[in-house]
Order: structure tokens, then sequence, then C-alpha cells
């Protein structure tokens, strides 16, 4: 287990937390109420910051729940360890009606993870079987 800092810097934010031992990520909370358009996009606040120690990242991802019952997704991000901001998560509507976000609602997860860091060298590659072939190549 990783130690990772918190700080609350609204005085109703909720610290991450797993919903069951087995979970992998820690539900992010909104801090305020708000209204996501439909179709549209807005950031959502947590009220929390972290310090996540060197050599890991936080992975925003969104809560299925929440996507298969009303249409609204987090989008994917990244959280570095050098970073000391507010966790704002994207919240994008897919739905044709708006959806109005509650302060104490659970917006998203938080996966912390290691980072293995590359060193890129520029020289030839070599061929695989599959070569160039992506975005369904292999199959439906």
């Amino acid at each position: 287990m990783v130690r990772v800092s918190v700080q609350r810097l609204h005085p109703t934010a909720r610290l991450p937390e797993r919903q069951s031992a087995g979970a992998a990520g820690y539900d992010l909370y909104a801090v305020e109420d708000q209204v996501i358009p439909a179709r549209g996009r807005a950031l959502a606040r947590t009220g929390i910051a972290i310090a996540l120690p060197a050599g890991y990242e936080g992975q925003v991802r969104p809560r299925s729940g929440l996507a298969l019952k009303f249409g609204v997704r987090a989008h994917f991000g990244t959280i570095d360890s050098d970073y000391r901001g507010e966790l704002q998560v994207l919240l994008h509507n897919d739905a044709a009606e708006d959806y109005r976000v509650t302060a104490g609602d659970r917006i998203a997860q938080l996966v912390v993870a290691p980072v293995v860091h590359a060193e890129f060298h520029e020289e030839e590659i070599g061929q695989t079987e599959r070569g160039g072939g992506g975005f369904g190549h292999t199959g439906n």
C-alpha cells in the first residue's frame, strides 16, 4: 500500500473512498452542484488536492454506472506526482437531456499506479506479423 497525502480545499470535500475490499479505484466526489448540458461537457470540482509519491501517477477513470444509467462519463486523465492543484474531473454528457450533478455525488474513480519511465532511442525497428495494422485491424 502506498501513502497518498490529501488536503481538503473545500470544507465539504470528501476524501477518495473504495466501495469494496477488491475495488481498484477510489471514488471521487463532486464538491458543488452544477449542470452538465446535454451533449456538452464541464469541469467538476472535487475540493481536494493530493500529493502522490514520486514514481506513482493517479489515473482518473469513468464510473461505469454513471455512464450506463445517465450517459455521463468522466474523461480519462493523468495526475502527475508533482501536481498539487485541485483535482477536477472533465465530465461529458452524451445524453439528450441536461444532467444535474449534486455536491457529494460520485463522479469518477481514481486509480493509483506505479510509473515506468522509458528512455527513447532513435533507431530502425523490426517488423512484426501485424505490422502497422491498427484501429480494428485484428478483428471487430
